[in-house]
């Protein structure tokens, strides 16, 4: 249901000479949601992101925010606020001066701007740090930085490309929870572009995932994960395998695979040790690859070496049919 503070693409397009790279997508955001644009290399979502944030050109279509159309507005009057991915902190300028740099372009008195700048590295924990300048800052302080002067202008809609691929495994998680605070306390939209299913479904609230300039499927992580629409999804979000049934094209989860005494004859073709649990890929008569993923007791009690020929069976109510 629309409501006065939502933001919507309608029919939203860019076109680079004959390329497409937004193919008129359209989509209601709710507001104070967190929304992950999710798709490979080169789907289009980095586009549709910069196209909201006005650093890119609409071809065609409508960006509407809490009722106004947008896309002809620059950027500093959209009532949004982008996190590019390379940070782009000022060398020059200390922590305090980064964050309240935008403010100072507005002819904002330096008392006033500095007071705003303190609050929001209070909230992102980087107060103790405002008089370094960012070359004195690991990647996560230097990501804390720009997302604080993202925030500064009190956008309605906060856009984030890529934030975390700059950090290193364990940190990625730890500002996970961070950005999903930080979103839950400011109560306003954050649209994240990623290519990161295990991002994706760690912070959205809704998942929107991107193929071929277009929206394949949107909905709630769950919903997206174990209820894919079509084969690309199912294969792109992992965990599924895509399978002939009857005629039909079926995805079914890995985890539910059972390696039996009866069932789709197959031959192992690979064994993978993922800690808790060992994925054991299999080729079917059909050709067909199917992964099964087996609890790491279980496997260890029977080992399968590839080139084993073993059997596959599933519950029939795990089987999930796609769209054509």
């Amino acid at each position: 249901m629309r409501t006065p503070n939502d933001l919507e693409l309608a029919k939203l397009t860019k076109r680079y000479g004959d390329t497409v790279a937004v193919n008129g997508i359209s989509h209601l955001f709710a507001p104070a949601s967190y929304v992950c644009l999710l798709g490979p290399s080169g789907c289009g979502k980095s586009t549709t992101l910069r196209m909201i944030a006005g650093h890119e050109s609409v071809s065609d279509g409508n960006i509407v925010l809490e009722g106004k159309e947008i896309a002809h507005l620059p950027p500093a009057q959209r009532g949004t606020a982008m996190m590019f991915q390379s940070y782009a902190l000022f060398p020059h300028l200390s922590v305090r001066d980064n964050v309240a740099f935008s403010l100072k372009m507005k002819g904002v008195d330096k008392a006033t701007r500095y007071a705003k700048a303190n609050t929001l590295l209070e909230l992102v924990a980087m107060t103790h740090l405002a008089d370094r300048m960012p070359a004195q800052l690991s990647g996560g302080q230097q990501q804390r930085v720009a997302l604080a002067r993202a925030l500064i202008t009190e956008p309605r809609v906060l856009l984030l490309d890529e934030p975390l691929s700059a950090l290193d495994p364990f940190l990625r998680i730890r500002m996970r929870a961070e950005l999903k605070r930080l979103q839950r306390e400011l109560e306003i939209t954050f649209i994240h572009v990623t290519h990161g299913q295990d991002e994706a479904l760690a912070l959205a609230d809704e998942v929107v995932v991107m193929n071929n300039a277009v929206i394949e499927q949107a909905g709630p992580p769950r919903e997206v994960w174990g209820k894919p629409r079509t084969e690309f999804v199912a294969r792109f979000m992992g965990g599924h395998n895509v399978v002939t049934v009857d005629g039909g094209r079926y995805a079914i989860r890995s985890d539910v695979i059972r390696i039996g005494a009866e069932g789709l004859p197959a031959t192992t073709t690979g064994v993978e040790y993922q800690g808790d649990r060992v994925a054991v890929t299999t080729r079917t008569a059909a050709d067909e690859e199917i992964v099964a993923l087996m609890p790491e007791d279980a496997f260890f009690t029977q080992p399968i070496n590839p080139g084993d020929a073993v059997q596959l069976g599933w519950d029939a109510r795990w089987q999930h049919l796609l769209e054509a």
